[in-house]
């Protein structure tokens, strides 16, 4: 139109003057979507920011020498720091009268007691009258139909001499005289404490598809010895029991050897089983008195063996070794130092900020063990921003009940994502 007004022709067409309306047209539109797109990338929420660890394991430096017995299979570990070591193939294998620990923590779960409450009455009951006379199995004698004893002398006449009558006779009392319905709950109990390799089929062990392994019976030591009435039972050489004249003695004669330091647990023996242990021992390091828990099974002597007997002491001496190593190499260790790096806060973009440990941290256990680290939140979670120094979370060293922590802090400040990683973001 202006040429024609004009009488003067139009530019010619050039790639050039093509460009520059092109650019001209669509500069501002990308330029609105570019800002549309920012805007909706600042406006989305930012990504909870994590820790991350720069180990997750420390192992205390040295080596510790665990004389292990020549066959079968063990484990020891401390509460709290985890495992120490394990010997042999974990393989179920017969359990024996150990069987009986998970039936003390079925009745102490269902039917707790304080530490010296003698609990509630129960009543003896024909079939326990009548397995008392049997000769074929540890066993309660000379009991009376409708005889009633607390549920605490009940626990000591089971877990001290080991009476299979009186395990079933627990087992009918909390499950409505079922002893099956009994069973179910203790394999209930060993599934919510993950011992996947453990079955139970009767409430006293003596049954051989009663089985489990090291490692899965030391899970039960620890959930059980957390019960302070059944700690001041199996720590018990021998015990009175209330309505009879004779006291209860413990088949565990390593409560009995002085500077051992054996708190329990259990001791078990069968043709089937040999010999078996879970045993505690504490040793007093500072000002602490660490547990140490151990279980060793499938301990067999050579030659005619009536009961096992010769198998269960077999398993004691084999053990006392064990405890009496592990005793003498405990100390204190320093497993992280004031300022150290421990790891650092993602931000979840691309961005981090250093941790580091405010204090020292000790825990007492043996040459050579491998310690769990872990990070996590303190009392508050763990926030976008924050000035250096800022304590914003834990460092656990260990697994579990009894775990030690120590407060970490931020290195420099903590500072939100940047706004270029905002707005390039893709997750």
């Amino acid at each position: 139109m202006l040429a024609e007004l004009t009488n003067t022709a139009p530019p010619p067409e050039t790639p050039r003057r093509t460009l520059t309306r092109r650019v001209k047209v669509w500069t501002p539109i990308v330029l609105l979507l570019g800002g549309v797109v920012a805007g909706a990338q600042m406006l989305r929420p930012l990504p909870a920011p994590t820790f991350v660890t720069d180990r997750t394991s420390h192992t205390i430096e040295g080596s510790t020498t665990i004389p292990w017995p020549a066959k079968g299979q063990a484990a020891v570990r401390f509460p709290g720091s985890g495992a120490i070591s394990t010997f042999g193939e974990q393989k179920p294998v017969p359990t024996a009268s150990v069987g009986k620990v998970m039936t003390a923590y079925v009745i102490l779960k269902n039917h707790p007691l304080r530490k010296d409450e003698p609990g509630p009455g129960i009543e003896i009951d024909a079939k326990a009258v009548a397995e008392g006379k049997s000769e074929d199995e540890s066993r309660i004698k000379d009991l009376t139909l409708g005889q009633k004893f607390s549920e605490q002398d009940m626990l000591k006449m089971m877990m001290i001499p080991s009476a299979n009558n009186i395990a079933r006779q627990l087992a009918r009392w909390d499950s409505g005289n079922d002893e099956a319905a009994f069973v179910a709950k203790m394999n209930a109990a060993a599934k919510e404490l993950g011992m996947r390799d453990t079955t139970y089929t009767d409430p006293s062990g003596l049954d051989a598809g009663t089985v489990s392994t090291a490692v899965d019976q030391l899970k039960l030591a620890e959930a059980v010895m957390r019960e302070e009435a059944f700690r001041e039972i199996v720590q018990l050489a021998s015990s009175p029991v209330t309505g009879r004249t004779q006291a209860v003695d413990n088949n565990n004669t390593l409560l009995s050897v002085r500077g051992l330091g054996a708190v329990g647990i259990k001791t078990g023996s069968s043709t089937p089983a040999g010999g078996t242990l879970m045993w505690a021992a504490d040793k007093k390091v500072g000002g602490e008195s660490p547990l140490i828990l151990g279980v060793m099974m499938e301990q067999r002597v050579d030659g005619p063996d009536p009961n096992a007997a010769k198998s269960l002491e077999l398993v004691l001496n084999n053990s006392r070794k064990i405890i009496e190593a592990v005793r003498k190499a405990l100390a204190p260790a320093t497993v992280i130092r004031k300022g150290q790096p421990v790891g650092h806060v993602s931000d979840g973009l691309g961005g981090s900020t250093p941790l580091v440990a405010t204090k020292d941290l000790t825990v007492i256990g043996v040459p050579g063990q491998q310690l769990r680290l872990s990070l996590g939140a303190g009392a508050k979670p763990l926030p976008h921003e924050a000035k250096a120094g800022t304590e914003v979370g834990v460092l656990t060293v260990g697994e579990g009940l009894g775990a030690k922590t120590v407060p970490v802090a931020v290195g420099t400040d903590l500072v939100g994502p940047s706004f270029g990683a905002r707005v390039t973001r893709l997750s």
